[in-house]
């Protein structure tokens, strides 16, 4: 086992932890947040909605299968730093092409082991979410790190999803053996995978930069609209709102994935808050109000559509709920064919107990086109 530098972890509320280095030695900040999955740390790892957060995983050892390149969700590691209680220096899986430390070496990316990973969740819990630091540096001045970590910025009121947007247009084609249908997806931080899963139902996808006009996409004649998930706080993305306002009244059938969720709730004058410590892990509880069917879900956001906004709003339906806590997890439009859900029925690793809502919107294209 190599011998790891020191590196510490500060929080903004003076909590100091200390452990061994991982990944690049350095110095890294963002917004806390904690993933209760066991498994899926790759695609964890490279999901765009992880931007500028520092993910700690719950499970107890990391990085003992390694990394493959079939499993990323984008072209590399986005979120800030990582935070893990036991790091495995050794790739077990034959189909591995590297470890986890030569992927956070190859993207940069700063990380701290060796430390009570459930006591710091524990802490986040009872305390909340809140913007930390991890310094591995030669010369660990912590007293500076508490003074440097008040001046990290709050995850609340920062608009994100055009840092990781596609710059360029592109089309991903149909898998299933013919084309179909035609989807226009609006890309906010897209997981390759919600991709895939509309391939794989006779859908070709042209995705489109968040700046893109509703003409540009109107151009391609989709027969539906995809919103895709993303980071940051969805109430900073103005544009975004009045955009998606537009494509809905197009009346092409829409459909909204966690950040794709919050905008369309935006778009209608729903209002969106943040969480105290968010859901992320791949073992959250969802019940479909309108079948009576519970899920299990993956899940990744530190925001949600307030339930005070909803209530009596003449054309919002809430069609799915959190079984924890009673937060809004899916909503239709009354008269209009949109609906979304907060969590990723795409989910990679994870459960797929909702994939039904990607042939939800087939079904429902096939309807609008005939």
């Amino acid at each position: 086992m190599t011998e790891r530098h020191p590196a510490v972890l500060v929080l903004e509320d003076g909590t100091v932890y200390h452990g061994k280095a991982i990944g690049k030695r350095g110095r890294t900040s963002g917004e806390l947040a904690f993933n209760t999955g066991m498994t899926g740390y790759q695609e964890v790892f490279t999901d765009p909605s992880y931007l500028e957060q520092l993910l700690i995983m719950n499970a107890s050892h990391i990085g003992n299968y390694g990394v493959h390149p079939d499993e990323s969700e984008s072209d590399k590691m986005q979120v800030a730093g990582v935070i893990i209680k036991k790091f495995s220096e050794v790739a077990s899986r034959t189909s591995a092409n590297g470890s986890l430390e030569d992927f956070m070496v190859k993207d940069e990316k700063v990380g701290i082991a060796e430390l009570d990973t459930r006591a710091l969740v524990r802490h986040l819990r009872d305390s909340g979410a809140m913007n930390a630091i991890i310094c591995s540096e030669e010369n660990l001045d912590v007293n500076q790190l508490l003074k440097d970590v008040k001046s990290v910025p709050s995850m609340e009121g920062l608009e994100l999803s055009s840092r990781v947007s596609t710059k360029v247009t592109y089309e991903s084609k149909s898998t299933s053996g013919s084309s179909d249908f035609k989807v226009a997806l609006l890309d906010l931080g897209v997981k390759r995978n919600i991709t895939r899963c509309l391939n794989e139902r006779g859908c070709d996808v042209m995705v489109f930069p968040m700046t893109a006009t509703l003409d540009e996409m109107l151009a391609y004649n989709p027969d539906g609209f995809m919103l895709s998930n993303g980071p940051g706080d969805p109430a900073a993305m103005q544009p975004t709102h009045q955009l998606v306002a537009d494509i809905i009244n197009t009346d092409i059938p829409v459909f909204g994935i966690c950040m794709g969720h919050q905008v369309i709730a935006l778009s209608q004058g729903l209002k969106t808050e943040k969480m105290h410590h968010g859901h992320r892990g791949l073992n959250h509880p969802i019940k479909n109000l309108i079948t009576g069917k519970g899920e299990i879900t993956s899940q990744n956001h530190g925001f949600v559509v307030s339930k005070d906004s909803v209530d009596n709003h003449p054309s919002i339906d809430v069609t799915h709920i959190h079984l924890n806590d009673g937060t809004i997890a899916g909503i239709a439009l009354k008269n209009k064919p949109v609906f979304s859900v907060q969590y990723h029925p795409e989910a990679s690793a994870g459960p797929h107990d909702s994939r039904y809502l990607f042939d939800q919107f087939v079904d429902i294209m096939n309807k609008h086109k005939s």
